[in-house]
């Protein structure tokens, strides 16, 4: 049984990916979701040694992420997915309404490709595109960019819909 640490929380393409990974290396195994890729590195270094990381090629730092952790990490595999639907969704604000933008550092360029989006927002970086999604129904931000999964989750209206994005992920393993 193999545990994929990963970026959380529920929604995530890196738990999509993580469970595409398990089924398409016939592995049997959990997805165990963390806060940052951080986080996950850090609780990695006291788990069993069949254990892994997935990281997204374009999370912020991975470089970071990957050099940090050497002594007991090492990438073993990488693949693309098509990431869930990358979406602008909002609890109940127009287009144009629009101040606050919440989004995960990646994917807060797509902001620019709304027509009709007011060009003076301010956009807040949240760990994830899930938390983004929370956050906006929680009302601390405007709107957010984040999956269709998690903006339907929180019951957020989409706004504009991005399609799925071609990503890359990567697989780290415990050094035995």
């Amino acid at each position: 049984m193999i545990t994929v640490h990963t970026l959380g929380p529920a929604g995530t393409n890196c738990e999509k990916a993580a469970h595409l990974w398990l089924k398409e290396n016939g592995h049997s195994g959990e997805v165990k979701l963390y806060e940052t890729l951080e986080d996950a590195a850090k609780n990695m270094a006291h788990t069993a040694n069949n254990d892994v990381l997935l990281g997204c090629i374009v999370y912020p730092h991975l470089h970071h992420l990957v050099f940090k952790n050497l002594s007991y990490l090492k990438l073993i595999d990488c693949f693309v997915m098509d990431t869930h639907n990358m979406v602008l969704a909002s609890k109940n604000a127009a287009k144009n309404k629009i101040r606050t933008v919440g989004s995960h550092p990646a994917p807060q360029d797509l902001i620019h490709q709304v027509p009709g989006i007011n060009k003076q927002l301010s956009i807040t970086l949240f760990n994830s595109n899930s938390e983004a999604a929370r956050q906006c129904a929680a009302d601390v931000v405007d709107a957010c960019i984040s999956t269709d999964i998690s903006a339907t989750r929180c019951g957020l209206a989409i706004l504009a819909d991005f399609g799925p994005v071609p990503m890359g992920f990567s697989i780290h393993a415990k050094i035995a």
